[in-house]
């Protein structure tokens, strides 16, 4: 178990926000409180617009709907939706640590308290380093181990298809941005808040990373939950979210991407079945990209603690 810093050190990520209000049920009610907001208020103040786009249209409001939320047969609107949603959790988790923990909600990119642009740039290039060693590796396995979900042929490109690119292209980043504030980020704080312990703060939003995920095979889950713990180490052990970011940016371009050229979107964002084969090539991805990233920040010595000049506990920042 970890133990607070003592007076004068800086704090690492994970409990940054112990140096906020004070209270162990905070990080409870704030969970709860962005659970509630995610599932509920978002989704709902998000359709307005879009149903009165439909209705200035000339659309059927109920049918286009309906059609908008159907992630079984997803159009580009509604993956445009979709991506909204997830993407909301950023201020969602802003004003969660500002009105329920007292501090400024820049402490959730790092501990700076900003993003590092300059890292995550770097950081967009070590996964592209790990995913080269992902096909390395894919070329290896067993033909059973590709995507069930990925055909072997080139789709026609589409209208359709050009609209689930742009889509792709723009709103992807911010919903991977979107995630990663609300898992890595503050479920992060929030479990190591708690717990004063950094494996509690890695693998608990692990394991909620995967089960948001909904319904899913054992090797699909298994990934999911791998992924979440690689991304949390990254987030501790290197100060902020950039590295999450970056390779959360990279694999779900790679995972739609693929979907438009020889797969379906649909089959893509609602994967049901999966190969144990296929744990190799995306644990590859993962660790090469932990690997690089831990190694390129410890030679940059970048910050993986906050400035104790700039935290006064247990007011909150100055």
């Amino acid at each position: 178990m970890s133990s607070p810093s003592a007076p004068g050190e800086g704090l690492p990520y994970h409990l940054v926000l112990r140096a906020g209000r004070p209270g162990w049920w905070r990080p409870v009610l704030g969970t709860l409180a962005f659970v509630v907001v995610m599932l509920g208020l978002v989704p709902l103040l998000l359709q307005v617009p879009f149903a009165g786009w439909f209705a200035l249209s000339g659309e059927p409001v109920g049918d286009s709907m309906q059609r908008l939320v159907d992630l079984e047969d997803p159009t580009p609107l509604g993956l445009a939706y979709l991506n909204l949603v997830l993407a909301a959790a950023i201020p969602v988790t802003w004003v969660i640590v500002r009105l329920v923990h007292g501090m400024l909600p820049r402490w959730l990119a790092s501990v700076r308290p900003r993003i590092r642009w300059r890292w995550f740039a770097t950081c967009l290039g070590l996964a592209v380093v790990s995913l080269l060693a992902t096909l390395v590796v894919s070329a290896m396995m067993p033909a059973s181990s590709s995507d069930p979900q990925v055909s072997g042929s080139l789709n026609d490109f589409t209208r359709t298809t050009r609209d689930f690119l742009l889509v792709v292209l723009l709103l992807t980043p911010l919903q991977a941005a979107g995630e990663e504030y609300a898992f890595r980020g503050y479920l992060t704080q929030a479990f190591g808040g708690l717990f004063n312990n950094r494996v509690a703060a890695i693998l608990g939003p692990a394991l909620l990373f995967a089960l948001a995920h909904g319904a899913q095979s054992a090797p699909v889950f298994f990934d999911r939950f791998a992924f979440g713990v690689v991304a949390g180490v990254l987030v501790i052990a290197t100060g902020g979210l950039e590295a999450g970011i970056a390779m959360h940016v990279l694999n779900n371009w790679l995972a739609f991407g693929l979907a438009l050229a020889f797969g379906d979107m649909g089959s893509t964002l609602n994967p049901t079945g999966g190969s144990w084969w296929s744990l190799p090539v995306t644990l590859t991805q993962s660790l090469v990209y932990l690997g690089l990233a831990l190694l390129v920040a410890r030679r940059r010595g970048l910050e993986t603690a906050t400035n104790p000049a700039v935290l006064v506990a247990p007011r909150g920042l100055v």
